[in-house]
């Protein structure tokens, strides 16, 4: 089994994002689920590939040339995808995956998280998408969530497509459905 994480490329300002991210990364490999993430060695994106390769596990990164162009390819992992844009990695991250988790990140991280719940919706795929809610990160965007679903523009099947999880553990569990 392989889980997508979609995170920043920047570490945040709360170290519980980094702290999640390092007990997620730990989790996957003690459990024998490799990662599947954009390649980074950066942020989030690194402090996760990072804690799944100390603890053992598979890390497999999936990242356009123009990236490892500006060298924040990570050296170490287990695989290595070198693609040519963002629409081929996102394809490629989602056919390794079996379930998907997004971690906070910005608008990068959010357009993923999307695209492949909007993927989902459209029975593309029947793969878990996770929210994970660290330190509340994306308790506004939840409540906007149901905003959209209260007011009609979201249907509650769809809406239910979308775990939130407020911790790895919860996560990892969506996952496992």
């Amino acid at each position: 089994m392989r889980i997508c994480i979609f995170c920043g490329s920047k570490h945040g300002d709360l170290p519980a994002y980094a702290e999640a991210a390092a007990e997620l990364g730990r989790m996957l490999a003690q459990q024998q689920i490799g990662l599947v993430y954009g390649g980074a060695s950066v942020g989030l994106m690194g402090v996760i590939a990072d804690a799944t390769l100390r603890a053992g596990g598979d890390a497999i990164g999936v990242i356009p040339q123009s990236l490892v162009d500006k060298e924040i390819a990570h050296p170490d992992l287990t695989q290595m995808h070198v693609v040519s844009g963002m629409h081929e990695r996102k394809a490629l991250m989602a056919d390794l995956s079996d379930g998907f988790i997004a971690l906070p990140g910005g608008i990068g991280t959010l357009e993923e998280l999307f695209e492949i719940w909007t993927w989902a919706q459209l029975g593309m795929h029947n793969k878990p998408c996770v929210l994970l809610n660290v330190a509340d990160y994306y308790g506004q965007l939840v409540e906007f969530l149901d905003k959209m679903t209260k007011a009609g523009y979201l249907k509650e099947s769809s809406r239910s497509m979308l775990t939130i999880a407020s911790n790895p553990v919860e996560a990892i569990a969506a996952c496992s459905h």
